[in-house]
């Protein structure tokens, strides 16, 4: 830690001209990249701090490129080292959607990230992203099987329960690649956006952008795994959204039923995933404040599944044993 400490001040001070740097640390996330704020002339900047063994630089800055090219608010690479893992960045501040999502608020914050998704889903470019394929996606809910079901809650599946759990699985699946394919930021929610004050949200963490379903960033950032909303207010922004974007004809052919359908089995994809993650964010990595989060994510799969009786399975699993295994081990 010390270590990699000196070699971003020496970095800053050698490479970049800085003088004296102090490097301060912000919040981690969920990955192996740390952030710092550094002043640079009186100016205010973010270091990313991503080691080359872990992570690596290359889809972060041609994402944020991407982004900018279509006009959306990512922030500019000002500097970078690849071989070190290091990128100065222009910061958007200290305001993150997710405290900021107040009653008095949440319609005009989310009507401008909802302007931004649009942007996203009809103007920026997704040629040459990763594919949100089948293997993609069965990989991710099976993070909900290993990581939740077995490492977390030893909750043993027979090999019937298996069958129609990948049953479930493939009609999620089927779900995702039956709909049109856009630019898919992959982590569109309230802890990624930021309120700033000109040209709102600003955009981050996008590094793992695909090309993959329509509705997964809407579900992201309407269902999101940090906040939760009455299903009839979200139901009615993913309604306006879907008018929102009729002209751009992202969706010809597809009625509301149709896409409000598509974004309940995504949600549930997604929520599988989520739940997975945070998991194996507390065993493997010891991040134990993402574990309050999962009750809330797996009251969306509940949610949304008691509607559906083809993932009748999913319901009752999730409803009947992982719910209440969940709170029991957290007692």
């Amino acid at each position: 830690m010390c270590q990699r400490l000196n070699v971003l001040q020496d970095w800053l001070q050698t490479d970049l001209d800085i003088h004296a740097p102090k490097p301060v640390a912000i919040t981690n996330d969920a990955s192996f990249r740390r952030y710092f704020r550094v002043a640079v002339n009186g100016v205010s900047h973010i270091v990313m701090d991503a080691p080359p063994d872990k992570e690596d630089c290359g889809p972060f800055i041609d994402v944020a490129q991407r982004l900018r090219k279509s006009g959306l608010n990512a922030p500019q690479i000002i500097a970078s080292n690849f071989s070190i893992g290091f990128l100065l960045l222009t910061d958007f501040g200290s305001q993150l959607y997710l405290p900021a999502l107040t009653e008095d608020r949440v319609e005009s914050l989310y009507g401008e990230a909802l302007k931004a998704l649009e942007v996203m889903q009809t103007r920026t470019e997704s040629g040459g992203l990763p594919l949100y394929d089948h293997h993609l996606l069965h990989r991710e809910m099976n993070l909900f099987t290993n990581w939740l079901l077995g490492k977390h809650l030893n909750i043993s599946l027979s090999e019937a329960e298996q069958a129609l759990m990948e049953g479930c699985f493939e009609l999620l699946s089927s779900n995702a690649l039956a709909q049109p394919q856009v630019f898919v930021h992959r982590d569109y929610h309230s802890r990624n956006l930021m309120v700033v004050p000109q040209h709102n949200p600003g955009i981050l963490d996008f590094q793992d952008a695909v090309k993959g379903p329509v509705t997964y960033d809407l579900v992201s950032l309407l269902r999101d795994c940090y906040i939760a909303w009455p299903r009839e207010r979200v139901n009615g922004w993913a309604k306006g959204y879907y008018a929102q974007v009729q002209p751009a004809g992202i969706l010809n052919g597809v009625d509301e039923a149709q896409f409000l359908r598509w974004f309940d089995w995504m949600g549930i994809q997604r929520h599988l995933k989520a739940s997975g993650i945070f998991a194996r964010l507390f065993h493997r990595d010891g991040k134990v404040g993402y574990l309050k989060d999962i009750p809330r994510t797996l009251n969306y799969i509940v949610e949304a599944g008691a509607d559906y009786p083809e993932l009748a399975f999913l319901y009752e699993l999730v409803s009947k044993r992982v719910l209440p295994a969940f709170q029991r081990s957290d007692q």
